[in-house]
């Protein structure tokens, strides 16, 4: 066997690492399963039917089909008509065989953490989301035994790697029975969950049954986020979660959606869809008053960057000022002047007019022109503040309820990162968290030991400061953890080379 297997290897990312004083956390690595021993699992809890439902749902999970035929089924004409969106492919590293077996093999991976630059991983492995294409029966069991196996996998490594736990959302009870058996029964700590979950369209649904009318109900239908108009109250998990100390997580795209369905090209569909996604889910905790209602949970929004996250941080506060529910008066029609509006038409509308007769019972909805809203019933009470659930009073109530409980994954090579650092754009001279999450074990990392030093090209380039680095690194990632759960990295590597670092301090 190659020796370079056995010993750690020269790299940018492991020269970077030597010079720091701090820990390196990487908040996102997608490793392998080995499929053979993951079905050995599969099949304790459900036997060979559930060992099928997984592949399928595996071989499901990136294929986009219509008419019972996948996009690489179908002849062009057949995707023009039905519209089938171009799919993901080709999403996994080959030709660097080596970083394939080390996503692969949980040994390897640890043994390799020195060349990548990291001294603990919060590992995603791909199959956590096998199970949430599964149908109501199956979407269970999957998890459990998925989680299961990733908790036996990792645990001989839990001083530097822990997998995520897999939860689904569909319901909230089914969301906090899967939370309870992966943390108490498992010993998991971090979950992942989805952002949105595809629901019928009652009143489409009850004239079309989806049973009799797939392709009915495969587009007659709607996201529910959780946090707003959702038909489930889901504050009993958020409080769960809460409770248990597990910081929460998701990788939530948008591929597929509105302006993200070419039918041919898969990079038109994948630029910004984790962005969109997480935003559409991130503003459903906002808005809905999640964050209000359970300050002490935390949401790591992975994939899409930072930017997105300042962004919407500062249309936050650009939409309050001008639409809180007192700034909204500007805009009632009650408290226009409707005789100043009437002279003004007289003494400035004559060439407008050409001789027509002012109406004044109906100047005004006429001067706010066709297109102007109009309702059977003016709006009242919470109806006008939609930042109300949020219980917004200020702006430092946005900067509490968004920036607090939000962290914003950011892989290693994203110069937009700089717009979360940007303290002297964002409202109230905020950085945003922004955590380094390096997405190892995916396509846009063909070199795993390149991503810390990518992110140090950053602050060579002037993007980022080197304090802007440790905040990326270290100090985020810490307090996104650890505000969740004191004791997160108890007997882990992270305890250890901190409290060396005190230890050196005081000598």
């Amino acid at each position: 066997m190659n020796d370079r297997l056995h010993r750690t290897q020269a790299s940018r990312s492991a020269a970077i690492k030597a010079k720091l004083d701090y820990p390196v956390i990487d908040t996102d690595v997608h490793v392998n399963d080995y499929a053979p021993i993951l079905e050995d699992y599969i099949q304790h809890y459900g036997g060979s039917k559930l060992v099928d439902v997984l592949r399928k749902t595996q071989g499901s999970r990136f294929a986009t089909k219509s008419q019972g035929k996948d996009w690489y089924q179908q002849t062009p004409e057949e995707r023009q008509r039905n519209r089938t969106l171009r799919s993901p492919w080709w999403a996994r590293v080959t030709r660097n065989t080596l970083d394939l077996a080390t996503v692969t093999l949980p040994e390897l991976l640890y043994e390799r953490l020195e060349e990548q630059g990291s001294d603990y991983s919060i590992l995603f492995p791909n199959d956590v989301l096998a199970p949430l294409g599964a149908g109501n029966e199956y979407r269970q069991p999957l998890h459990r035994a998925i989680n299961h196996f990733h908790a036996d996998q990792y645990r001989k490594y839990s001083d530097r790697l822990t997998p995520v736990a897999g939860i689904p959302l569909n319901t909230p009870q089914e969301a906090i029975e899967e939370l309870e058996f992966a943390v108490k029964t498992l010993g998991l700590k971090v979950a992942n969950i989805p952002g949105g979950v595809r629901r019928p369209i009652k009143a489409i649904a009850e004239k079309y049954p989806p049973a009799e009318y797939p392709e009915i109900a495969r587009h007659a239908s709607y996201v529910d986020f959780f946090g707003l108009d959702s038909e489930y109250d889901y504050d009993p998990f958020w409080a769960k979660a809460v409770e248990l100390g597990v910081p929460l997580a998701t990788h939530y795209g948008s591929q597929g959606w509105t302006g993200r369905h070419s039918i041919s090209n898969y990079m038109f569909n994948h630029i910004g869809h984790f962005a969109d996604g997480s935003q559409a889910f991130a503003k459903a905790l906002f808005f809905g008053g999640v964050t209000r209602r359970f300050p002490n949970l935390r949401v790591a929004l992975l994939e899409g960057g930072a930017d997105w996250g300042a962004h919407v941080y500062t249309h936050l506060v650009d939409r309050w000022e001008k639409r809180n529910r007192n700034a909204v008066q500007q805009y009632n029609p009650a408290n226009a002047d409707v005789e100043l509006l009437a002279d003004l038409f007289e003494r400035y509308g004559a060439e407008l007019l050409n001789g027509r007769e002012i109406n004044r019972d109906t100047l005004l909805r006429d001067s706010l022109g066709l297109s102007a809203l109009h309702h059977s019933r003016e709006p009242q009470g919470d109806e006008l503040d939609d930042f109300a659930a949020a219980g917004i009073e200020s702006v430092e109530d946005i900067r509490k309820r968004w920036v607090d409980s939000f962290y914003f994954g950011s892989e290693a090579d994203d110069r937009t990162i700089g717009a979360a650092f940007n303290d002297r754009a964002n409202p109230l001279n905020t950085k945003l968290n922004a955590i380094w999450s390096s997405d190892v074990g995916h396509w846009d990392v063909p070199d795993l030991t390149e991503p810390l030093a990518e992110s140090w090209d950053l602050v060579e380039d002037g993007v980022i400061t080197a304090a802007d680095f440790k905040a990326l690194v270290f100090d985020n990632p810490y307090r996104f953890y650890t505000q969740a759960h004191p004791e997160f990295f108890k007997g882990t590597r992270i305890e250890q080379k901190l409290q060396a670092h005190a230890q050196k301090r005081a000598a």
